[in-house]
């Protein structure tokens, strides 16, 4: 058991676990910012043709696991990771590393997290914590988002462990094997790989429905919504915008928001204005998302639901694509060094 563990807060669970973990060892420098920066968390794809509850799906960062992934491996710490087919099996697993003296990371579903007030559960499995100790049948937790430390029983930790469902866990794990020294070479080093990674991936990944053209995408269908489901099903849809922009993770503007506060804080490693100036860009984006949350939960309310409001949501979204296209070719015409 890490009896000296200290808990930090985040906004998003998978920074948050990132951030600790490499604190846990030492490392003060690294902010949840800085992870997703790392990480090249910032992303945008429409999902057409993978439905949740019948209506396409969307999402506003990279993958699940890879942010945590790329963060380690830009700054050379070695990671293992493990998942299972018996819930029994996996539970020894996770108490013999809890034995090691291990933190272990742990992939949940949200929907059956005791410690979460009823409001926020519903089926999502990409959730993370961390587990750093065992006292008697409960487990200690440290889960990111929360104030502070819980715990989680033997048996309500097996069943988030092994929820069904969109990226069901099957009980998976991971934890820091190795993590030596970190310079700030290594981390400048890391900035500008994450940075070029996620110009990549909002600007040159192939096809329409991913990046800022996943955007554009999107603000043309919200556009023909109404005409083609009907005010009551459009609204349904638009929900699932809000849904997956405000209410998993931090959202579409809040994930803005810490790809503005990285920028920042590369800013500081690079003596760089021009990084700063940047940052304010993807400040806008965060702010003009957020904007389009309040116009399609007026639609989904029914107020607002007439052709013209769809059209002030179709610009919007095409003026966010803007703002971002413009803010990540900056970007990558920037000379870090």
């Amino acid at each position: 058991m890490h009896t000296d563990y200290k808990h930090e807060q985040s906004a998003h669970c998978e920074n948050g676990v990132i951030t600790n973990f490499i604190r846990s060892y030492g490392h003060d420098f690294m902010t949840e910012p800085l992870a997703f920066g790392l990480g090249s968390g910032l992303f945008y794809i429409h999902l057409p043709f993978i439905k949740v509850n019948g209506i396409p799906a969307f999402a506003f960062r990279t993958m699940p696991g890879l942010i945590f992934k790329r963060t380690c491996r830009s700054l050379k710490i070695n990671v293992e990771s493990k998942r299972f087919r018996k819930p029994e099996t996996a539970q020894n697993y996770l108490d013999k590393l809890l034995e090691q003296g291990k933190l272990v990371g742990c992939q949940v579903g949200v929907y059956n997290l005791s410690y979460f007030p009823k409001e926020y559960r519903f089926h999502f499995n990409a959730h993370n914590l961390i587990v750093y100790g065992k006292e008697d049948d409960h487990y200690l937790v440290s889960d990111p988002v929360m104030e502070t430390v819980t715990k989680l029983s033997v048996e309500d930790m097996n069943t988030v462990r092994f929820a069904k469902g969109v990226y069901a866990p099957r009980g998976h794990v991971y934890w820091v094997d190795t993590i030596g020294d970190i310079s700030e070479h290594d981390i400048k080093k890391g900035i500008i790989k994450g940075i070029k990674r996620n110009v990549r991936d909002m600007l040159h990944v192939p096809g329409p429905i991913t990046g800022i053209s996943g955007i554009k995408y999107t603000a043309k269908k919200v556009k023909g919504w109404r005409d083609k489901l009907g005010p009551r099903r459009a609204g349904q849809y638009l929900g699932q915008i809000v849904r997956m922009q405000e209410e998993i993770g931090t959202g579409g503007g809040g994930f803005r928001f810490i790809y503005a506060a990285f920028l920042e804080q590369a800013a500081a490693y690079f003596d760089s204005k021009e990084l700063l100036s940047i940052s304010d860009e993807f400040t806008r984006a965060g702010d003009m998302w957020r904007e389009s949350a309040m116009l399609m939960a007026g639609a989904l309310r029914g107020r607002a639901s007439e052709q013209s409001d769809y059209n002030k949501m179709h610009d919007l979204l095409n003026g966010i694509s803007e703002v971002e296209k413009g803010a990540f070719t900056r970007l990558s015409k920037l000379k870090l060094k």
